[in-house]
Parts: structure tokens; C-alpha cells; sequence
């Protein structure tokens, strides 16, 4: 096994190939002398005519580094995930992951397994405000270099301009390390999936770009305006009271026909329970009349309805509250003849006025309209007829440009005993969850922070019984000595998330047991506040494993075993699971057979065994198993004829093919 990251250099070839094969030939490797396939360019131009950008004159986004940034994303790297199991929550039954590392680094570690799967990424990236970064990724430039390369000193080192936040390096950095993250992990999103990113006001023209480049800009969903009502206080010039979200799709086109991008209206429960309350008061003392009034009275005492709640503002004869919408034809062509048919008004038994160019519907749905009491007619035939819209029957509504939430969570975590500033907010990401995600979708947040994202799914799989999962990632960024966090014992912030998903899962399974009984047990599936802890981490691997001709065979000697010492069982299988394309959240078993353990991941998606002389009775429960893939450790064998010994058993167990062996059954 490669036990490596693939090159992103590779997927976009292997891309390239399904659409263009043509364009592809093959070509002798310098160094090796392998057969490779490589891209034909002058048959990739001839296909592409003159849709090629030539010359000086383009539209192009850059800035120093944007080339070491694209080419860092592509490079593959040798490094796994370590599972812990100690510092995890239900490890054996959640489908939750909690991940260690640089995002960078992870997100590559991500790709065989989660490419294509990931329905939402939803990412609060550090802001620029001139401090340093803590991801110091490899193509970052030295001062020097970048001053040099830009033209900001001499080679003598005389300063030509002078080192503000205004200079090309202050956003260059942020750049860099946004580009690359957003290009690996637009990889990891399915066809119908959609990325959300929180922004400030310091780069968010640079983000804009960058995220259409990387996503297509008819791919650009909106940019919503999340006025925080609260304007900064240290403003120099105009006082920003707003951040923003931009909103992406993998593929726009996708992403419409299976999702409607709708939100639920926040206040239609207590709407139509107030409705519902006045209804019932009915009598001889109480009419519908004043039931209506005293309706229209309490709306206007709400503050925070949107206006497609306000509009429902009347409750009918059977106690619903409704809206009337116009009927008429919505185009400025006028409708076919037969949509001017006249609808009779039920009392005076006269035709109704038709609009000018026709009825919204054919015949055939006006008079089933009709037949269900949804059409509202005036007190005589001199009104136009509308069509009543209920409010039980159009709970969502489109998601707005605007969110206006002045709250902050921190009285939350204050709560919850949780010390963090500036945490994103629960109910704005769980509204967007719900609107762009699918019961079982897999939400990604690679800028974790205090894990806001896996609070709100959490929060909403126990509102809706949904079983959405989540990963979460985050680079172990010390706290401040002096800082509550540091004196509340936490030394970095992958403590504080973590412990935020387990108290926070804990008070909702409480509330929820408070409010509606233990709904989460028995016959219905339980809720998964749990969560699979992994840390980024170098190769379980010895260098000899990667590069054994570099070495001499006294140097050999000391290294009969390519694996590190300080790694066990559970490192080695997911780091094979990583290097397969096996997801994290598999169910794990193992087996005891003549002393030996074999692991079984998802009852033989994945069979691994690592000790050393397998015996047969062994590789028998192996085959027995069918299994799709089998990892086997090298010492399992103690000379080649035991190897050769094991494949040929295994074939005549399994009945598979030279070629399936040869695919599905690996040695590291």
C-alpha cells in the first residue's frame, strides 16, 4: 500500500482522462524509466479551439504565492490519522469524528475516503486583522523573499515602501492559506453539496474571488449579510456592524433540483397556536370577526417576524390562518384562451372579473381550487378571486440576503462551563444546516474553533430525528497564558471543543428526556452526541518503507521492521482505511483465532490482521468472512513460501481470481 496521500497533480489527470482520453499519450519517466500516462497538450489546444487564454491581456485574481499555494494543495504527503480511543465519546457506535491537525494536511488525508460525500462545509476562517496566522504552511515566503521578490526592498536591503498592513504581503499570507483549503475541499463535496463562509470585512472582496475561481461563479449561490447590531466600537472610518456569509454549490444546477434552499419560518408554530387558541374561543360572546381583530392585534405587537410570516394574517371559518395571493397569469405574454374561463361567485351567482391576461392555472386546477375551498371571492362578483394559501401548508419560506440576530452564544458556554470568545452562533448554523443539508448528510467545518458546527447538528438531529454527522478540525492552537481558557485548565483549543461536544451533547439528551420522554432509546435510533477522536500525526511508517533503495544493506539490517515502534494496531488499520478510501465512522470488531487478532471493519468491508506468523486456521476465518479488501503486516509471514502459502489458501477459500487477489488483498 502507497500509505500516502494521492497527488492532487493525479486526480485532476485521472479527471481530465474521463473527458478528454484523447488528449492523453504515454511518456518514459526520467528518472525510473516508467511508463506513464501524460497530457498531449497540443491535442488538449486543438480540442479546446479558441477557447484558450493567450497573451498579457486577462482576468486573473493572483497575488505572491498564489502559484506555491496551488502547487502545495496538489502535493501528496506522507502522514495518517491516530485514533483515541481515551479521549473519544461512544467510539464504537458514533458516525461523529474529531480531528487534530492542520486543516491543510487533513483535508488531504480526507480525500480517499471522503471524496464526493460531504453534502455541507461550513467554515469560519480566521480573519485578518494583522495578526500572525497559526497555520504556517510550507510555501509561506520569508519576509526577505517576499520583499525581494515583490520589488519592497533592494538586494542591498534599502526599503522601498514602507511595511504596512497595506502592502501585498498582509493579504498574500491570508490568501495562500485560504486558496489551497478551499481547492482540496471542494474535492470532498458531493455533486449537490454547498460550502457557507463566514467573513469579515478585511478580506472579504479577496475571498469572493478567490471562492468563485475555485468554485465557478455561476456556482455563487448569494452572499448573505448577517447584521450583528452591534457597530465596532475602534472604527476609524465607517463603523462595521455586519459580517458576511458567502454561499457556494459544488454544482449550482444539482444543488436546485434536490434542494428547494428554503428555511423554516421561525415563528409559524406560535403563529398558528395563537391562532388555533383564538379560534377556540368562538362562542355566542366571540366571532370570528373578533378573532380576526384580536389577531391583527397581536401581530403587530411581534417584532421579529419576517414579512412572509406577517402576511399569513387571517384565520378562516375552520380555524386556519391564511394568506390571499393573486391568480393571475405571472407571465407578460397573455395565457391561452382557455385560462380566461370565469369563475362564478358563489352567492350571486355571477361571473367574477378574469385578470387581464388570464388565470395562473388550466381549468382543471382551478375548479379542483374550488372543490377544496382554496379560492377566497369577495362579498359580490365585482372582486377578483384569489387563491388562499395556508400557513400548515407553507412552513418554509426562501432563505433572505439578511439575517438580523444581535445575540451572541456566549451566555450559552458560559453555561455549559465553556471559556471562548467570539463563538459562532448555534441557531444561525443549525437555520443553515437544516435549509441546505439532508437528514443523514455529513456537515464538515475544517476551521472547528469551540465546534459550534457539531453543537448545531447535534442540537438539530435531536429536533428534527434526523442523523446528520459531522467532522470537525482543528489545528491544537495553544491559549494564552492569562487567558480564561488557560486558567480554566485547557492548554489548547481542540481541549475546548471537545469538551463543548460532550457537555453539550449531555444537556441535550437531558432536555430532550425532560421535554418528550427518552425518545432515543428502545425502537428508535439513538440520538449521536458522541464522537471518534484522531490526531494528525507522521507516517505510521519508516522511511525505508517509502524509499528501500536508498538504503544500504547494513542499514537494512537495523530496520527488518518498517513500521515505528510507538504505533499499535488501531493506528496501522485506519491508517490503511485512510490509504483504501474506508470512512472513519465504520463499525469495528475483533477476533480471536490460535492467538491471533483479526479486525473486521463493517463486517468485511475491511479485514485486517498485524501479528506476526498467521496461521491457517486464521487465514480460513478470513476467507470465511468475504471480505471486499485484506491488510496484511509483512511479519505475518516469516519467509516468502509462508506469503505465497497464505495467497494460494486464500484464493481456494475465497474462489477469487489471481487479478482480485492481486487488487484486494495488500501487504504493508
Amino acid at each position: 500500500m502507497k500509505q500516502e496521500t494521492t497527488s492532487g497533480a493525479q486526480l485532476n489527470l485521472d479527471a481530465l482522462y474521463q473527458v478528454c482520453p484523447q488528449c492523453f499519450t504515454e511518456s518514459k519517466e526520467p528518472k525510473t524509466g516508467e511508463i506513464k500516462h501524460t497530457v498531449d497538450f497540443e491535442k488538449l489546444r486543438l480540442l479546446l479551439g479558441d477557447n484558450i487564454a493567450e497573451g498579457d491581456e486577462r482576468y486573473d485574481f493572483t497575488w505572491v504565492g498564489k502559484r506555491a499555494a496551488l502547487q502545495e494543495a496538489a502535493k501528496p504527503i506522507r502522514k495518517t490519522l491516530r485514533p483515541c480511543p481515551e479521549e473519544s465519546v461512544d467510539w464504537n457506535n458514533t458516525k461523529n469524528l474529531y480531528i487534530e491537525g492542520d486543516n491543510l494536511e487533513v483535508l488531504k488525508l480526507l480525500q480517499n475516503s471522503y471524496m464526493g460525500k460531504v453534502k455541507m462545509i461550513y467554515i469560519d476562517p480566521p480573519y485578518n486583522t494583522g495578526n500572525d496566522f497559526v497555520y504556517q504552511d510550507d510555501f509561506q515566503q520569508t519576509k526577505k523573499d517576499f520583499d525581494l521578490f515583490s520589488g519592497d526592498i533592494t538586494e542591498e536591503g534599502e526599503r522601498l515602501v514602507k511595511n504596512t498592513e497595506s502592502n501585498g504581503r498582509f493579504h498574500s499570507d491570508w490568501c495562500s492559506m485560504v486558496y489551497s483549503r478551499l481547492m482540496i475541499s471542494r474535492s470532498l463535496l458531493s455533486e449537490d453539496g454547498v460550502i457557507l463562509i463566514n467573513m469579515d470585512e478585511n478580506e472579504i472582496t479577496n475571498l469572493q474571488k478567490i471562492t468563485s475561481e475555485v468554485f465557478g461563479e455561476s456556482n455563487d449561490l448569494g452572499t448573505i449579510v448577517w447584521d450583528k447590531r452591534n457597530p465596532k466600537g475602534d472604527a476609524k472610518g465607517i463603523s462595521y456592524q455586519h459580517e458576511y456569509i458567502l454561499v457556494y454549490a459544488k454544482n449550482a444546477y444539482n444543488l436546485t433540483s434536490s434542494c428547494k434552499i428554503q428555511r423554516p419560518k421561525k415563528n409559524a408554530k406560535a403563529m398558528i397556536a395563537k391562532a388555533s387558541q383564538l379560534f377556540a374561543k368562538i362562542g355566542l360572546d366571540y366571532s370570528l370577526e373578533q378573532a380576526n381583530y384580536d389577531f391583527a392585534e397581536w401581530l403587530c405587537k411581534q417584532t421579529d417576524l419576517s414579512g412572509g410570516e406577517r402576511a399569513y394574517n387571517r384565520i378562516d371559518d375552520k380555524g386556519k390562518l391564511y394568506r390571499a395571493v393573486s391568480m393571475s397569469w405571472p407571465n407578460k405574454k397573455k395565457a391561452p384562451d382557455e385560462y380566461f374561463i370565469p369563475l362564478i361567485h358563489p352567492i350571486t351567482h355571477k361571473e367574477c372579473p378574469v385578470p387581464e391576461r388570464g388565470w395562473r392555472n388550466p381549468p382543471q386546477t382551478m375548479q379542483a381550487l374550488l372543490k377544496a375551498d382554496m379560492i377566497l371571492f369577495g362579498e359580490d362578483e365585482s372582486t377578483q378571486p384569489t387563491r388562499k394559501y395556508l400557513l400548515e401548508e407553507n412552513m418554509f419560506e426562501n432563505i433572505p440576503s439578511l439575517i438580523y440576530y444581535g445575540g451572541s452564544d456566549t451566555a450559552m458556554l458560559t453555561r455549559l462551563g465553556i471559556p471562548f470568545d467570539t463563538p459562532k452562533v448555534v441557531d444561525i448554523v443549525k437555520e443553515h444546516i437544516q435549509s441546505l443539508s439532508n437528514d443523514d448528510s455529513i456537515i464538515l467545518d475544517f476551521f472547528s474553533g469551540s465546534a459550534t458546527t457539531a453543537h448545531a447538528v447535534m442540537q438539530l438531529n435531536a429536533e428534527t430525528r434526523g442523523s446528520r454527522k459531522f467532522i470537525m478540525v482543528q489545528w491544537p492552537e495553544e491559549c494564552e497564558q492569562g487567558s480564561e481558557a488557560y486558567k480554566a485548565g485547557y492548554k489548547n483549543i481542540c481541549e475546548i471543543g471537545k469538551e463543548r461536544i460532550r457537555r453539550a451533547g449531555k444537556k441535550i439528551l437531558e432536555d430532550q428526556k425532560d421535554k418528550q420522554g427518552d425518545l432515543f432509546s428502545g425502537e428508535q435510533k439513538p440520538l449521536d452526541v458522541g464522537f471518534r477522536v484522531f490526531k494528525c500525526a507522521d507516517s505510521n511508517m519508516k522511511d525505508v518503507y517509502y524509499t528501500p533503495a536508498e538504503y544500504s544493506q547494513e542499514l537494512l539490517l537495523g530496520l527488518e521492521d518498517n513500521i515505528k515502534e510507538d504505533r499499535n494496531d488501531l493506528d496501522l488499520l485506519f491508517g490503511c482505511m485512510l490509504d483504501w478510501g474506508v470512512t472513519l465512522d465504520l463499525p469495528l470488531r475483533t477476533e480471536k483465532v490460535d492467538g491471533v487478532t483479526i479486525h473486521i471493519v463493517n463486517e468485511g468491508d475491511l479485514v485486517a490482521c498485524f501479528d506476526q506468523s498467521i496461521p491457517e486456521t486464521a487465514i480460513d476465518r478470513i476467507a470465511s468472512l468475504l471480505p471486499m479488501r485484506v491488510v496484511l503486516r509483512d511479519n505475518c509471514f516469516k519467509e516468502a513460501k509462508e506469503k505465497m502459502n497464505f495467497f494460494e489458501i486464500f484464493k481456494q477459500r475465497t474462489g477469487w481470481s489471481e487479478d482480485e487477489v492481486r487488487k484486494n488483498v495488500k501487504v504493508i
